[in-house]
């Protein structure tokens, strides 16, 4: 099944299945060629982008992602100050060192092209690659998906993830999970918890968490503290530092300040995202501020929480999450921002009801709710940047959690209709959804909003 640390990676901005995905893939095909001992006889390289990643990939640095991965580099540890001067030498000099060994060519114009008006039937998110021995003869060629949060699926493949390992509680849906945690008298949290243990100690799968939540937090901080303007001609200003400036000015007392933190939260983290910064994946990038968010609000507005709230709340969210990736989806490309956002804000919602000692059955409810009001929603960002609306959906986004938190806690009684069946109609109106409005910037405030 899909870990908990599947769904929380940490990469770079500003997109997971743009950015970070094409990046694994490079150096995928790279990492081939090395052990298929083809680099030495490897005079160029070929890149061939396919639907939305033609259509988007100037916007979300899709360019930039697939020289880094060819040249060896990982998003969750190359340092995002660093990518500027790298690409740049690469178009200067007009050729790189292929997986930090062999240097061919590379002239942008031929090896890097953009198939904007064709997709390729595995995804709408299709790349290929081609590796040439110095007299044109193809030495290897592979097709690639980046199929959502960064993860990638090779033509023929399974997604690649971790290898298969056997847990106690495997479930594949909803339902499934609340009879098991039922019947072995387990809270959610304490069911993926033993999963996670089965491939690590019980304590390092603590240690990665709260250091997943602490890269969150540098993020935010980071947003929080950084002014000017986002980069990609929109000419978006950065808010978040001038709203915390005035939400420190304001007299205590306003009862829906703790909303107003939580939206400048999400807006933090996004707008890093955006700049390309360092961003943990969850389950995108283009939903990567809601989780934090709300983990800020919980962490700072809810009486009694604590870091074992914080190790709750993820691990639930991870079950959510995990409901998604294996019976839906979590890329924009293929169902839209409900995937997305959506996702994300049915996760946190989940997840806080549990960091707040909530029962399983409110979990479900409160995930269930927190989707329920996400079905629909397009991917239509404008430029083809994961600025507008990106960027202020989050901060809708991780309201609603909240809301849906709120609502499931003080219900009474059962309610209609089951996580389950929100998760199959929001496959379902994604794969009804036009193209163009499942992130293509063809449609919707893409079209109808003058870039300027």
């Amino acid at each position: 099944m899909t870990s908990l640390f599947d769904l929380f990676k940490i990469g770079i901005g500003p997109s997971s299945s743009h950015t970070v995905g094409p990046m694994r893939a490079a150096r995928r095909f790279a990492v081939e060629m090395e052990e298929a001992g083809l680099l030495a006889t490897t005079t160029r390289v070929a890149v061939e982008l396919y639907g939305s990643l033609a259509l988007t990939g100037h916007g979300h640095g899709t360019d930039r992602a697939v020289l880094l991965g060819l040249l060896g580099e990982q998003p969750d540890r190359i340092d995002p100050a660093a990518i500027d001067g790298i690409v740049q030498k690469v178009r200067a000099d007009h050729a790189f060192t292929l997986l930090g060994q062999r240097t061919v060519r590379f002239v942008e114009a031929e090896d890097l092209l953009w198939h904007r008006a064709e997709t390729l039937p595995g995804h709408p998110n299709g790349m290929r690659y081609t590796a040439f021995a110095a007299d044109g003869a193809v030495l290897r060629q592979r097709v690639f998906y980046s199929i959502g949060g960064g993860f990638i699926r090779a033509e023929g493949e399974e997604a690649l993830g971790h290898p298969s390992v056997k847990i106690p509680y495997p479930f594949q849906s909803a339902a499934e999970l609340l009879e098991i945690a039922q019947d072995r008298g387990l809270a959610i949290w304490q069911l993926i918890l033993a999963n996670e243990s089965v491939a690590r100690s019980e304590a390092d799968v603590r240690a990665r968490i709260h250091s997943i939540w602490r890269t969150m937090q540098d993020c935010a901080e980071r947003g929080l503290a950084t002014e000017g303007t986002l980069p990609g001609g929109l000419n978006v200003r950065r808010r978040a530092p001038e709203m915390r400036a005035k939400l420190l000015k304001k007299q205590s007392g306003d009862p829906l300040a703790p909303m107003d933190w939580l939206t400048l939260h999400a807006i933090a983290v996004n707008e890093e995202n955006a700049a390309g910064g360092r961003v943990v994946t969850a389950p995108t990038n283009g939903a990567a501020g809601v989780i934090p968010a709300v983990g800020h609000y919980y962490r700072n507005f809810v009486p009694g929480a604590d870091d074992e709230g914080i190790l709750r709340y993820f691990l639930t969210a991870a079950a959510v999450g995990i409901l998604y990736k294996e019976n839906a989806s979590i890329s924009g490309a293929e169902v839209g921002c409900q995937g997305e956002v959506g996702v994300a804000c049915s996760m946190a919602g989940g997840g806080l009801v549990a960091a707040m000692g909530g029962n399983n059955d409110e979990v479900e409810h409160a995930a269930e709710i927190a989707m329920e009001h996400n079905l629909g929603m397009t991917c239509d960002p404008i430029g083809g940047l994961v600025q507008i609306p990106c960027i202020e959906r989050n901060a809708m986004g991780a309201v609603k959690a909240v809301n849906a938190c709120r609502i499931s806690m003080n219900e009474t009684g059962t309610h209609k209709i089951s996580l389950d069946q929100v998760i199959e109609t929001m496959y379902r109106t994604g794969l009804d959804m036009q193209s163009r409005y499942k992130e293509t910037s063809q449609a919707g405030l893409a079209l109808n909003i003058i870039e300027c």
